[in-house]
């Protein structure tokens, strides 16, 4: 007689309470996806078991419908699946088993070119992505939907961009793969490419946010850009492409004429004269927030740099602000008349200045 599949505790899995919120356990799965990954663990068997019962249990708590009925069910869940089976059964194939579209796969970043920077190589024959006897005798071929707009930075993939590529949960615990239904039909659905556009921004407008209108097939799409977006930021907006295809807006800084973007921070020259930069005095300074003074001490050589912290760009990801280096140019006085010059030669007479050169 065949061994029945043992009940799962998927909240102890993800190590959250029964009462956990959506928020709760997205944050839990995405911690554990992360430090249990089987590309942090090459050839760790238990890993590759661990990161396989994370998935499933966010692929079920995550999914309203399907925690409603693990939750009513719970260790009653042979009675269910076997009135499941009598009404029609599951056909629930695995995308990640023998004979799916995924069968063998795993995944890795790497240097090759490919959306994001990212490159997938079909390489061991880990098993990451199927799912439990379990999870397919209690739901068959349900499969989640939800989603949500996602912003990332820099070219790089969330853990979430990974799965969903090989069939696991995406955002907000949207299934990606097709468990119990066609694996034709996820192989479609992993193929599918997402759409590019650029967005050119001025330095001002990546500096307090802006958005812009994209056009798709007739539609009108309004894009939120955040707050310091640079060059070679992306904005993911899930499903919003040309037939359900994921949109990603990639934004470009033009350049700018007084400041130089150096990531979060930014930099200028401000000219200044003699006497100030012999004597010192306070020197006011444009940044993107305003007119700020700058106490500069006396005897500031031609080229000093000024930190101003916190008047660079707001972080794209994340609080505060980077730094504004403020590089000082010292303009002398020019066509003096026989009068300055002798005066200058009196002043120069009583400087004891070394050879610089020497």
């Amino acid at each position: 007689m065949a061994q029945q599949p043992e009940f799962q505790d998927y909240y102890r899995t993800l190590g959250v309470p029964r009462t956990a919120t959506q928020a709760d356990i997205k944050k839990a799965f995405r911690k554990l996806a992360r430090e249990n990954h089987p590309d942090k663990h090459a050839g760790d068997k238990a890993a590759e078991r661990r990161f396989k019962e994370i998935n499933e249990a966010n692929a079920v708590l995550s999914d309203p419908g399907k925690r409603a009925k693990y939750d009513q069910f719970g260790r009653d869940w042979e009675a269910y699946a076997r009135a499941g089976a009598a009404a029609g059964g599951a056909s629930g194939r695995d995308p990640f088993g023998p004979g799916g579209p995924f069968a063998g796969a795993t995944f890795r970043t790497g240097s090759a070119a490919g959306p994001g920077g990212i490159r997938y190589e079909f390489r061991t024959s880990g098993d990451p992505g199927a799912f439990s006897d379990f999870f397919h005798m209690m739901f068959g071929d349900e499969s989640a939907a939800a989603g949500e707009p996602e912003v990332f930075s820099g070219g790089t993939e969330t853990i979430d961009d990974l799965l969903a590529r090989f069939g696991g949960t995406g955002p907000a615990g949207q299934a990606r793969s097709n468990l119990g239904g066609s694996t034709r039909r996820t192989a479609q659905t992993a193929r599918r490419q997402p759409v590019e556009v650029t967005a050119e921004l001025t330095l001002e407008e990546a500096f307090h946010g802006t958005s812009r209108i994209v056009e798709l097939d007739g539609r009108r799409l309004e894009v939120t850009i955040p707050r310091g977006a640079g060059t070679g930021s992306r904005i993911r907006l899930t499903g919003k492409g040309p037939g359900g295809s994921d949109l990603i807006v990639v934004t470009k800084l033009k350049p700018h004429r007084t400041f130089t973007r150096r990531g979060d921070d930014l930099e200028r020259e401000v000219p200044v004269r003699l006497g100030e930069a012999l004597l010192g005095g306070e020197i006011p300074i444009g940044t993107l927030k305003g007119r700020v003074l700058l106490t500069m001490p006396a005897g500031t050589q031609n080229g000093r740099s000024f930190r101003l912290k916190g008047q660079g760009m707001p972080r794209f990801k994340g609080d505060g602000s980077g730094d504004l280096y403020v590089r000082v140019r010292v303009v002398l006085p020019t066509d003096l008349d026989e009068k300055a010059v002798s005066a200058a030669r009196k002043f120069l007479d009583l400087v004891d200045q070394p050879d610089p050169r020497a």
